[in-house]
């Protein structure tokens, strides 16, 4: 698992070119996958969306640009990172260890996290908390990194430990920041690995999305309703 203090210490020393350098990086398509994210949020009407791991705001903007009328209150553990949400316009940031959220029970109609569940350093244990502050029948969203199957997958690995270091090294001047993404998706759980990890938090009606071959995907789940007794659910994580 990550160190908490390590990822935070290199979050707040790339802070001023993250944008810039995710979008270089993934040739804009980072971009396009947040569009997706929130365009499948706006179908859902939400009152309230929390967004954890929010780093600089970008898909808290996006959910702002797609559903206006909705309150995205956007939460990160790296004040420096925050600090850039408010300029680009996140309305509502909030200082806050994924861990142990400030934040109501049973208070969110959604909570995304986007490249930011494979930071923390107890996986099991932020989804729980997403989960807590979820409403009953809240649906819960994952962006992140995978790895992708067949052909693409050894040439995006190489890309991965070889190319995209050096070229955020040259981006940022910080380039160990981005030598320790490419272990971080290697182990991070993907495709029904995190399926299993989701249902096993307690999660129900999940399912993965692959975005660009399976370089990314999109994780859903929900909290579920009222009409399932959660206390009689096993949640071993």
């Amino acid at each position: 698992m990550p160190d908490a203090v390590y990822v935070r210490d290199a979050f707040a020393r790339i802070a001023d070119r993250y944008v810039l350098t995710n979008h270089v990086l993934s040739c804009g398509a980072d971009i396009w996958w947040r569009k997706v994210v929130a365009a499948r949020i706006r179908r859902w009407n939400p009152a309230r969306v929390l967004d954890v791991a929010s780093g600089t705001g970008d898909l808290a903007v996006e959910i702002q640009r797609q559903c206006p009328d909705c309150e995205v209150i956007a939460a990160d553990f790296c004040a420096e990172m925050l600090a850039h949400a408010a300029r680009r316009g996140v309305a509502n940031t909030l200082v806050a260890d994924a861990l142990h959220l400030p934040l109501l029970d049973n208070s969110f109609d959604v909570a995304t996290v986007a490249f930011g569940l494979r930071n923390m350093v107890d996986y099991p244990a932020a989804l729980r908390e997403m989960r807590r502050v979820l409403k009953p029948g809240g649906r819960l969203v994952i962006l992140d990194f995978s790895l992708p199957d067949g052909l693409l997958r050894r040439p995006y690995r190489f890309y991965l430990h070889h190319v995209l270091p050096r070229m955020a090294g040259w981006l940022t001047g910080q380039r160990d920041a981005y030598e320790y993404l490419g272990g971080s998706i290697e182990t991070f759980p993907s495709g029904n690995s995190m399926m299993d990890l989701l249902e096993t938090c307690g999660f129900v009606e999940i399912r993965a999305t692959p975005l660009t071959g399976g370089v990314a995907a999109i994780y859903q789940g929900s909290r579920p309703s009222l009409l399932v007794d959660e206390s009689k659910m096993e949640m071993p994580c």
